[in-house]
């Protein structure tokens, strides 16, 4: 497969928010306290590479929090 150019710098993810979850990671952007710090000197390639960890961290966390379904729903009765 061929590999996508990149025309423009990867922007940062940061929302504003800055506060650690309890497993270290950021609350808003999703990234590790490292992967703040040395986001200026990483190269386009591990930028990218952060983004895909970052959004694969989104998800694991929306699934945790997701409630698990009625094991047999009810539906209201028309009549």
């Amino acid at each position: 497969m061929a590999e996508q150019l990149e025309f423009f710098p990867v922007a940062s993810l940061c929302r504003g928010i800055c506060q650690s979850d309890e497993r270290g990671f950021c609350r808003g952007c999703m990234r590790s306290r490292d992967e703040r710090f040395n986001w200026q000197k990483m190269s386009d390639a591990e930028k990218q590479n952060v983004l895909r960890l970052c959004r694969q961290r989104f998800l694991r966390k929306i699934r945790a929090n997701k409630p698990l379904p009625a094991e047999d729903p009810q539906q209201p009765s028309l009549f």
